[in-house]
Parts: C-alpha cells; structure tokens; sequence
C-alpha cells in the first residue's frame, strides 16, 4: 500500500477531517523519491535538559514505513511521512541495521557513549505495524546500559507492556507525545490530528502506573506542542501555547514540555499555503514570549526552533535571529528567562505590531 492510501482503521469519516485528509493525501502523492530501509532519516548528537539535569543525548530518527495517520491525510503541517520507505513497513532486521549506523556514528563523534537515548519515526515508535515487538526489545536491549530513553508516540499506542520492556532492564523511560496543542479544537482543524486531550491525559496516567512500580527504572512523558499551526494568528498561536504548556505541566507524570514552532516542510498543506503567501512561520520573538511567560510551569520547558532565520523557519528580521536562537537554547539547559534580557532588536516593534494587529482571518502579516 502507498503513503498516498488511507488505511480504513484510521480514516476519519463523520468526524470532520474529510475535506484535510482529502487535500493531504493528494499533495503526499506528489512524492516521488525513494529512501534506503537500512539507513536512518537522521542521527545526530547533543545536550538534553532532563529530569536528571542536563546530559549528552544521541536522537535517533528511524526510517519506517510510516505514520498510519498519515497514510489516511495526516497532520497539516507534518511532512515526515514524506521521507518514509515505500510499502508501509520496514523489517526487524533493516531496523536494526539502522540502529548500527547510528552506534557508528556515535563512536565517531563522541568521547564517550551518551547517557539519554532519543528515538523518533515518521510515526509512533509504539506502534507495533510500524516497529515491531520483537525490534523494540532488540532495541530495549541495545541501549540497557544507557541511563535514559525518550520514544516518540501517539497516545492511542501508549501502553504498560511496551514501556516495561524497557524499564524493567533499568532504563528512564519517557514517552514524547505530540500533543501539539491543549486546546482540542486547535488540534482538530488546524493541526487535522484525531485524538482529544483527555486521550493525552489518559496516555499519562498509563506512564504513571508503570512509574510506581518501586522495582524498575522511572517512566514519564514529554509532551511535544507546536507553535503556529495554519490558520491562527500570531496572537493567538502565542496564547495557545502559554495555555498549553501549563495545562500539560498540570497534568501529573508529564515532566517535560517541548514547544516548537511550526517549520514549512514539503508535501504539506503548510507547504501550499506558504507558497501561496497564506502562512508566515512564527518570529522568535513570539517563541521568546511563551517560555518567559511559563517561566512558573510545573515542568521543564524547551524549545527548539528548527530552521531558525530561514524563510520557511521561525525568524525574525534576519538581523537578530542568532542571537535569539542562542539565548532560546542557552534557556533550554538553565530555565532561566533573563537570557532574553540580553538580546533587542529593531524588529522586535515589528513583532508587537503584528500581535496586536494580525487575524486568523486575514493572516498573516508579514514582515
């Protein structure tokens, strides 16, 4: 089956995402390249603020077959799937092989192993069409002497079994959910993502039980949101993610709040509208503003701006947006919000103006 194909478990009639998933599908079918089953998407290394503080972290993107959402649409701005291996699954031993180039990589480039484990898909890790059984405890094993695990998941998937497989070898468990937004009917048409915020507090609580067990290692959750989907303002993208990330630093066993800016990837409906002038990523100023503003959240809270200062990234004016980047990041490892009191910039009136100025229906402004 191709990506462009919607699987019936998971194609949402009557729940109004037809018309997105219906759009998605026909720009997805635009892929025409291929990639190698054996190969990572991407491995590379770096620092992680943790729960443990802040440690040496290997993130790990698997090439799978696929997010299943995605075969049916998929999130508008989500192009992910566009880099999966054609035919909707990859084998045990192709994954593994993938997990050995990136153990490769890491003795290249590093001193010593790194003590946190990050593994991402097109999709969910625990979702076992997409890895299955058999390869997520070959994995489990792999990494048994590593401190700390994040895996990436939908909450449909989250279950107790899956995560003892690695807690029960000692290993930190967190499972990163892309909630992208609290706010459900963001979620649903703006993001075209299917489950409800009470799924994401349910998929909590799953992680939580497992946590309580006095003989294995920690489990918790990460919660992944995204800044500035289509269709809002920058206003009111900023707003919604201040109240996202405190409702998710509310909700017991959520440790950790990752708030991205959305980036323009291709094959995307977010893709169309940019091009078309109908989406604007959101200034890192507005990125700024929601991690000062959380600064009292019962979480830690990070961002990481993907394609900063590029067109199709968070930016600024262009003048700034280094400098805005590095104190977002030197946030990250120390949560303190003076690091933003360090850095100004003409551009950042600008910003304001369009706060106050901008609408949902009539974005966006642009600089």
């Amino acid at each position: 089956m191709s990506q462009s194909e919607p699987t019936p478990e998971v194609y949402e009639q009557d729940r109004g995402m037809d018309a997105h998933n219906e759009v998605m599908r026909e720009i997805r079918a635009e892929k025409d390249a291929s990639y190698d089953p054996h190969e990572p998407t991407r491995v590379w290394l770096d620092e992680d603020n943790t729960p443990d503080g802040v440690v040496q972290s290997l993130t790990i993107i698997l090439n799978t077959g696929g997010c299943r959402w995605a075969r049916a649409g998929g999130c508008t701005m989500c192009g992910y799937v566009a880099e999966s291996v054609e035919g909707g699954s990859v084998t045990h031993d192709a994954l593994m092989d993938q997990i050995q180039v990136c153990l490769d990589h890491e003795r290249e480039e590093a001193d010593e192993p790194a003590e946190l484990i990050k593994i991402y898909t097109s999709g969910s890790f625990l979702d076992e069409r997409e890895v299955s059984a058999e390869t997520r405890r070959a994995i489990a094993s792999e990494f048994a002497d590593r401190e700390r695990i994040v895996v990436e998941s939908l909450p449909d998937f989250v279950a107790a079994d899956k995560l003892r497989d690695f807690t029960d070898r000692g290993i930190a468990t967190d499972v990163a959910v892309g909630l992208e937004t609290a706010t459900d009917r963001v979620r649903h048409d703006c993001v075209n993502k299917y489950f409800d915020f009470a799924d994401f507090e349910t998929a909590c609580t799953t992680v939580r039980t497992v946590d309580a067990d006095p003989d294995t290692a920690d489990a918790g959750v990460k919660a992944y949101l995204l800044m500035k989907p289509p269709f809002l303002s920058e206003a009111e993208a900023v707003e919604d993610m201040v109240s996202s990330v405190r409702r998710c630093g509310a909700v017991d066993g959520c440790h950790t709040v990752s708030m991205n800016p959305c980036n323009v990837q291709r094959y995307t409906m977010v893709d169309e509208l940019h091009f078309r002038g109908g989406y604007r990523p959101p200034w890192l100023w507005s990125v700024a503003a929601v991690l000062e503003r959380t600064t009292d959240t019962d979480a830690i809270v990070v961002s990481d701006p993907v394609g900063h200062g590029s067109d199709r990234g968070a930016h600024n004016c262009g003048e700034c947006d280094d400098r805005v980047q590095k104190a977002i990041k030197d946030f990250n490892l120390r949560q303190d919000p003076s690091v933003f009191d360090q850095v100004s910039c003409d551009c950042e009136r600008t910003w304001e103006l369009v706060c106050e100025e901008g609408s949902s229906y009539a974005q966006p402004i642009v600089d």
